[in-house]
């Protein structure tokens, strides 16, 4: 059982500790991004209930139904939501690369509780994959939804459009995920380089926060 929770976490706290250090400027308290984290983790639950409901009813059975909807969209969705009436007016939400230290850390704690429970239905020989792909992707996803709330938060303008953009584009890169692992038996022929363009993609995020960071800062000491 130990082994399992440690395989099961591990991964999770890693790339969440890895995007966390990378903030240059005043580090989020720590006591917040766990607060983040857990609501991530308590998100699967109600999210899986939900899943249920619409299996049994058998809404979105198609395969585009049910990798954009069914996963993608509930999932996106409530950890958009909680980002938005949870965190996006916090105090401690004072930079645009704050944002993703936040994205990251709600996806982050969704998916080492669903890679919890899979571990342990399924067996700690699937870590090292579920590290590689449900856990990282997850982590992107969180890293994208953050970097448009951290531009929207200190855009001057557009301000919805990015608040939008926050849902909208990690729902249909989830989206794609989950349609490439229901519709293709080689699968892994196409993960492997939409994952690589999802890693570019969110580091590209990374970096662009982190300049918009500067030109915050150097604002902010402008005023004074």
């Amino acid at each position: 059982m130990l082994i399992i929770l440690s395989a099961a976490i591990a991964p999770g706290l890693a790339l969440l500790s890895y995007f966390y250090l990378k903030d240059q400027y005043d580090t989020e308290p720590i006591s917040v991004v766990l607060k983040t984290f857990l609501y991530g983790v308590f998100l699967v639950f109600p999210i899986m209930f939900l899943q249920y409901v619409l299996e049994t009813e058998g809404v979105f059975k198609t395969d585009f139904g049910t990798a954009f909807f069914w996963a993608s969209l509930l999932e996106e969705f409530f950890k958009w939501f909680i980002l938005m009436f949870a965190i996006y007016q916090h105090v401690a939400f004072d930079e645009p690369y704050d944002g993703i230290v936040y994205g990251a850390a709600v996806s982050l704690g969704f998916a080492t509780m669903e890679n919890i429970l899979y571990l342990l239905a399924n067996g700690v020989e699937h870590a090292f994959v579920r590290a590689m792909l449900p856990v990282s992707s997850h982590a992107l996803f969180g890293v994208i939804m953050g970097y448009y709330l951290g531009k929207a938060k200190f855009a001057v303008v557009k301000n919805r459009y990015y608040v939008l953009a926050a849902l909208v584009v990690p729902f249909l890169l989830h989206g794609v995920y989950d349609y490439i692992l229901i519709t293709q038996k080689m699968w892994v022929y196409w993960m492997m380089p939409f994952m690589i363009y999802l890693w570019w993609f969110g580091l590209k995020k990374v970096k662009r926060a982190r300049i918009l960071s500067d030109f915050h800062a150097a604002k902010m000491a402008s005023r004074y």
